[in-house]
This record gives C-alpha cells, sequence and structure tokens, in this order.
C-alpha cells in the first residue's frame, strides 16, 4: 500500500500537472483566435453544467472505491447502468434549463449552447466503470494516461475549429470532443472484463444510501467552488468574467491538485489505514498530509509572487488585469489548502451525513458572504469570500473530524505562519495587488 501510495501520489502529481500545461497551453493559443466574450459565455456554461453535475452526484466513483464490493461484478454493472442513466438525465434537465437562464443573464446564444455542450453528460454516462475501480487499487498509470490522451485529442480539434470558425461555438464543439475521445480511451486502455448493463438491487440500496447524502453534500459543493462566477455572471460584463476566469485558471492551480490528491490517495489511505486505528496510522497520514499540503503552499507562492509577470508575458493587452487577480486569487486559496485532506476522512469511514452537513453550512455561509461583498466591491469581494468562509468554518469541521483522529493542530498551526510569510512576499513583489486590496472602502 505504501509503494502504490507513493506511485499514485506521483501520477496524480504528474497526470495534474500535464493537464493544466495542456489547459493552459490551449488557452493561450485561444485567446489569441477567439474574442473575450467567448470565454465569458463558456464560463456562464460551464457553471450551469456543473451545477446540474453536482446536483445529481450520487456518489458511484467513492461508493466504488469504498465499499467491500467494489470489485463485485454484479455491483459494477448496477454502478454503470446508474451513471449512464444519470447522464440522459442531465441532458434533459440542461435543456429545460436553457432558457430561463439566457433569460436570467441576458444572453441569448445560451439557449443553444447550453443543451449542446451538454450533449457531453451523455457521452460521459458511457466511460468505463474501470476508471473507478482503477482508483480503488490505486493503479493511476493507464488512468492518466486516458485523462491526458484525451485532453490532447479533444483541444486539439477545439483549436482546429476555432481557427475555421472564428466563434464560440468550437469551445462548444471541442468540449464534446474532449468527452467523446475520454470515453473511447476509457473503454481501449483501462482493463478488466467489458462494461454490462445490469441492476443488483443490494447493490443499488448501497449505493443510494451512501451516495443519498453526497447528493445534498455536492449541490452544496457547487455553490462552494462556483458560486462566484454565478453571482458575479450576473454583476459584471462577460469580458470581465473572461479575465477573471484566465486568472482562476491559474490560482485554482494548488486546490485542484488538492482536491484530486484526496480522492485519488486520501481516501484509499484513510480507507485502509485509518488514523484512529493506532498511532502509527496517524504519524504516517499527517506526514503525507504536511508535505502535500506544504508542497501546494509553495505552488500558490510561486503563482502569487510571478501573477503580474505571468500574465504580461503569456496574454495580450485585454487580459493585462487578470495580473493582479492572479495574486489575490492565489493567496484567498491559502486557508483551503490548509485544510486540504480533512474531509475526506468522513467519506472514508462511510459518514456522508457529517460530511453533507458540514459541505451544506459552508455553501450558505459562502452564498451569504459572496452576495455582500460582490454587491459592495465586484471582483475583490468575490476573491475575500473564500478566507472569510474557510477561517469561519474551520471549528465546524475540526468539531466533525476529530472523533475520526483526523486533526492535526500543529500542522495547521506551522503552515499557517508559512502562508502569512507568503502572503507578506507577495504583496512585497506585487504592489500593485496590495494597492488594489487596501483601496476598499467600507
Amino acid at each position: 500500500m505504501k509503494a502504490r501510495a507513493i506511485r499514485g501520489t506521483g501520477l496524480s502529481i504528474l497526470g495534474f500537472g500535464g493537464s493544466q500545461f495542456i489547459r493552459l497551453a490551449s488557452n493561450l493559443v485561444l485567446t489569441r483566435i477567439l474574442f473575450p466574450e467567448a470565454f465569458g459565455l463558456m464560463a456562464l456554461v460551464q457553471v450551469v453544467l456543473s451545477a446540474l453535475e453536482m446536483f445529481s452526484d450520487i456518489a458511484i466513483g467513492p461508493s466504488i472505491v469504498r465499499s467491500s464490493r467494489g470489485d463485485d461484478p454484479k455491483f459494477l454493472q448496477t454502478a454503470w447502468s446508474l451513471q449512464i442513466i444519470r447522464g440522459v438525465i442531465l441532458w434533459v434537465a440542461a435543456c429545460a434549463l436553457a432558457v430561463p437562464v439566457a433569460g436570467f443573464y441576458g444572453q441569448d446564444d445560451l439557449i443553444w449552447m447550453i443543451p449542446v455542450v451538454a450533449l457531453s453528460t451523455i457521452i460521459a454516462g458511457f466511460g468505463s466503470i474501470h476508471m473507478n475501480t482503477a482508483n480503488r487499487h490505486l493503479t493511476l498509470g493507464k488512468l492518466t494516461a486516458v485523462e491526458l490522451g484525451s485532453q490532447v485529442l479533444g483541444i486539439a480539434v477545439m483549436i482546429g475549429l476555432a481557427w475555421w470558425l472564428q466563434s464560440v461555438w468550437a469551445l462548444v464543439y471541442g468540449s464534446l470532443a474532449i468527452a467523446f475521445f475520454k470515453t473511447a480511451l476509457s473503454h481501449i486502455l483501462l482493463p478488466g472484463p467489458a462494461n454490462k448493463l445490469g441492476w443488483d438491487k443490494s447493490a443499488f440500496l448501497e449505493i443510494y444510501h451512501f451516495g443519498k447524502y453526497i447528493f445534498l453534500g455536492t449541490i452544496s459543493g457547487f455553490f462552494i467552488q462556483h458560486g462566484d462566477r454565478m453571482i458575479l455572471g450576473k454583476f459584471i460584463t462577460l469580458e470581465e468574467l473572461a479575465v477573471y476566469t484566465i486568472a482562476l485558471m491559474l490560482a485554482s492551480v494548488p486546490q485542484l491538485l488538492g482536491a484530486q490528491m484526496i480522492n485519488r490517495v486520501f481516501l484509499p489511505l484513510y480507507r485502509t489505514h485509518p488514523p484512529a486505528e493506532s498511532a502509527g496510522n496517524r504519524q504516517k497520514i499527517g506526514r503525507v498530509l504536511f508535505l502535500v499540503r506544504g508542497g501546494l503552499v509553495v505552488m500558490a507562492l510561486l503563482f502569487a509572487l510571478s501573477g503580474e509577470y505571468l500574465i504580461d508575458l503569456l496574454y495580450d493587452d485585454r487580459y493585462q488585469t487578470a495580473g493582479v487577480l492572479l495574486v489575490l486569487l492565489s493567496l484567498s486559496i491559502l486557508p483551503r489548502i490548509l485544510i486540504t485532506g480533512y474531509d475526506g476522512i468522513l467519506l472514508a469511514a462511510g459518514n456522508s451525513r457529517d460530511f453533507t452537513i458540514l459541505t451544506l453550512f459552508t455553501a450558505i455561509f459562502k452564498i451569504a458572504v459572496l452576495f455582500v461583498l460582490v454587491s459592495k466591491f465586484g471582483l475583490v469581494g468575490a476573491i475575500l469570500t473564500p478566507v472569510v468562509v474557510d477561517f469561519a468554518t474551520y471549528p465546524a469541521l475540526v468539531w466533525f473530524i476529530h472523533r475520526y483522529g483526523g486533526w492535526y493542530p500543529r500542522i495547521d498551526v506551522a503552515l499557517l505562519a508559512l502562508s502569512a510569510l507568503v502572503c507578506a512576499l507577495a504583496f512585497w513583489f506585487s504592489p500593485n495587488s496590495w494597492a488594489e486590496l487596501t483601496s476598499l472602502r467600507w
């Protein structure tokens, strides 16, 4: 398990780093071909699709990872059937929402864009269930190849279409291409018996009882992860939303890597080596937590120090205001990095109820803070929100996880001190970001 965890960590970092490099490279090319408003429109479409996916998440993947029946063919057939049904339902829901969403944001193009992009949910529903079994056993090599390969092929299609169409529809069709290639490669590259439709009542009930709380939790998770763009889309222009999205794409790299580490490394480790079971388990997991979080803090520091220079180097004059936003966003995610890995212990223990309660509480608080700060301070208000929310909800998180031996206060304090140093260095290197922040008037 130790060797698998080390390999899994390395492959997660390699796969994530490769994915983000491909994403950045494609963004640099596409921003030179298309107009900024195209990326603002696509950001709104992605918010809607993310909402639908998270509002319907019944935790099929985590159920396979944690269940004692995770390798049972009947269990996997039932899970695959549920996955396909969910994909079709998501597309129908997207079609129903297209007109009201377009009216809310005042963008008629969304009426057609949302249903077409949502076809990707049907395509993804047919993806191989062995992507989840590979995660269960920390055999991530071919899974990484599937994800990177589909991204490269799909983005190549997207860039070709952008050059040909010179339209936002290149982004729409490109997103479908990525989903198609991922589904195809998952069946071609991942080992295991052919996926089959099937139904086992006991398997369905196990997934349902575990996932019923996750369903509510991921609805809350949507507001935590995407609430800023959902609300900003009503208050700012498409061009401003595109600039914010570009800055967020870069700044969120450490946070997204942390989330991937929870799913691919910490969740299996918590399942097999619960920290409350022995002092040895607790010490070893604590060491992994410290190394992972420390690495993520250093990564955030690099983005914060280079934010303005990076945007100046990579993007043209239309996107230059993203530089200051990148610095501030890189600092705003530090509190989230400091708690990376904690909530995974609840899912590994099968306590999806407490996970849902915690996530719901955080989401309600975040939406309330977002409305207040965005309406008063605009983009900077959206940047300040996660800092306020993560510090305010930290005591609730500790209360839920301490019974599982999963709280490491010494690590938290040490990394908090490191984060304070990161903030000081970032504001010293980027006085413009400090000026932007201190220009606020209550």
